[in-house]
């Protein structure tokens, strides 16, 4: 007897359908708040292109929307001097997880050296350069503006208030202060050396192999 089209399906696909068939209706909701775009933002185990690509969206889409009610915060806000650091910190924090997805991005394009058997693949490459140096400069314009809100974080009537519920982006604050997160530097490097392998790629004849 030839067995019913549901058993002849792909196991997963088999699965999906019955958990779809069993399962009650999620409830959903708009998202409109910074806060809701920002969860929307996860790092994948493989961190491929189009994962970098959908986490631009999100961050940007955070980045243009307003905050939510300090109720909603993701941390616990009691005063008005708090929420206004907490926005500045936030805001900071987005452009740096920005400058995060661009690297990645760039780095998957970006050739660190150009082997004399890479002559073959010369424009490829070339064009995979191109993309890389947008997505790093990219990242170094948003440099600039993670540095602005951190710099207005750090302001002194801030300096006795400690956001506990979001350390990490307090630290980051800190360290940019500090000197020692400075992704401007990082950037102007990795941009250095991808002229130097741009022109290996490019100066690439016949004769190279």
């Amino acid at each position: 007897m030839r067995r019913p089209a549901f058993f002849r399906m792909p196991r997963g696909l088999a699965a999906a359908i019955l958990i779809a068939a069993v399962s009650p209706a999620l409830p959903s909701y708009w998202v409109t708040y910074r806060e809701q775009y920002y969860r929307l933002y996860h790092l994948h185990y493989i961190q491929n292109p189009d994962d970098s690509i959908e986490n631009i969206y999100w961050l940007e889409k955070a980045l243009s929307a307003d905050f939510a009610n300090p109720l909603n915060a993701l941390c616990l806000i009691e005063t008005p001097v708090q929420w206004e650091k907490y926005r500045y910190l936030f805001t900071m924090h987005l452009y740096l997880k920005l400058i995060e997805q661009h690297i990645f991005l760039g780095n998957k394009y970006n050739k660190r050296n150009a082997y004399f058997y890479n002559a073959p693949f010369r424009e490829q490459n070339l064009a995979s350069l191109e993309t890389a140096e947008t997505c790093y400069r990219a990242a170094l314009f948003y440099w600039d503006s993670a540095r602005e809100w951190a710099e207005k974080a750090r302001e002194a009537r801030f300096r006795w208030i400690n956001l506990g519920g979001v350390q990490y982006w307090e630290d980051e604050a800190a360290r940019i202060e500090d000197g020692g997160l400075d992704y401007g530097k990082v950037l102007t490097r990795e941009l250095a050396r991808l002229q130097q392998v741009r022109e290996t790629f490019a100066a690439m004849d016949e004769t190279t192999y």
